[in-house]
């Protein structure tokens, strides 16, 4: 009868040693990845419709980057493209654009990892040359985006610095015909709090310099006219009711109307937030809009698969004898 032959000592030392235990752990891993099946998870996201407001005066460069003077509406468009970023898979969004006093929908509500690309170069290509008009009626556009939103049943985003052009008749806004808080989500100011002037652009696009105060309306002369109209110069109740002079003002410079864009929040039941930069509006975006118990899945297959080829390929960068030595083979 042969007796067994013990198991050489070198093969018994790499047995005993940790290249051993790694390839037989990434064994485990690797039939761990043929049989674990996917795992269902929930996780907690929004639904947004973004709305942008692409007038005139978010041309104004009041923000600044590595030292450079950036527009409204480019700092807007970065803040929005990191927001959809940080946002959990599963969340959706969708986006418009805001000039004149509607807002237009580019697209319905698509999922923000499976679409990012398409999101994100969607939000990067937004132009103020998209803009069909040149007025800026905020409280009317504000209206609409929230009807919008509740069609769409999402929450909504809207960014804008507030400026009415023309100025409101008084400086009042009409009143908000929806119930306040139907919609819920967040108005975003954007701009600084000093005046700087507005751009001004030819046909062809191309800027020339910046508006003046005879280049834009500076009151509202439509209507009944204000209560001290009786005491301007030139008045006639009948053919000069807002006085015969020209009405003087800032309205050709531009600052973020902040007092103004809380009055719309509290009025519609919107939250308000300042944009002070690009990456602002992650916090109070999640704080104002509703949390969504979003659906999903977690496949832990890759992740074991990648854990054991990475044991592997850590064994064989160490040098494991894949043969015994030549020593070992004339024993």
């Amino acid at each position: 009868m042969i007796a067994a032959s013990p198991i050489p000592w070198p093969i018994a030392r790499n047995l005993r040693g940790w290249r051993f235990l790694a390839l037989a752990v990434a064994f485990g891993l690797t039939l761990a990845a043929l049989v674990v099946p996917v795992l269902p998870v929930t996780r907690i996201g929004a639904e947004i419709l973004m709305v942008v407001d692409i007038t005139g005066s978010m041309n104004v460069r009041d923000y600044a980057q590595d030292g450079k003077p950036v527009s409204r509406l480019d700092t807007a468009k970065a803040a929005l493209r990191r927001l959809m970023a940080d946002l959990p898979c599963g969340s959706r969004a969708a986006l418009g654009l805001f000039t004149e006093r509607r807002p237009f929908l580019l697209f319905t509500p698509i999922e923000v990892c499976a679409d990012f690309a398409p999101l994100d170069g969607a939000l990067a290509a937004i132009d103020w040359r998209m803009a069909w008009e040149g007025d800026s009626r905020i409280a009317a556009g504000l209206s609409r985006a929230i009807e919008m939103a509740a069609g769409l049943g999402t929450d909504l985003v809207f960014v804008t610095d507030g400026q009415e052009t023309p100025p409101l008749p008084g400086g009042e806004p009409p009143a908000f015909d929806g119930r306040p808080g139907a919609v819920r989500g967040l108005i975003v100011g954007a701009g600084a709090y000093a005046l700087s002037p507005i751009p001004r652009y030819d046909e062809l696009g191309r800027e020339k310099g910046f508006y003046g105060e005879t280049d834009v309306a500076q009151e509202n002369r439509f209507g009944p006219p204000p209560s001290d109209a009786e005491n301007r110069e030139g008045y006639n109740p009948r053919n000069a009711p807002f006085g015969a002079a020209a009405a003087r003002g800032t309205e050709h410079l531009s600052s973020v109307r902040e007092a103004y864009l809380k009055r719309l929040a509290g009025a519609t039941g919107l939250a308000y937030a300042h944009l002070d930069r690009p990456g602002g509006l992650d916090a109070p975006v999640r704080a104002a809009v509703t949390p969504r118990a979003l659906k999903g899945s977690l496949d832990p297959r890759p992740i074991l698969g990648a854990l054991a080829l990475a044991l592997v390929l850590a064994t064989l960068c160490a040098g494991l004898p894949l043969s015994l030595s030549p020593s070992a083979r004339m024993r």
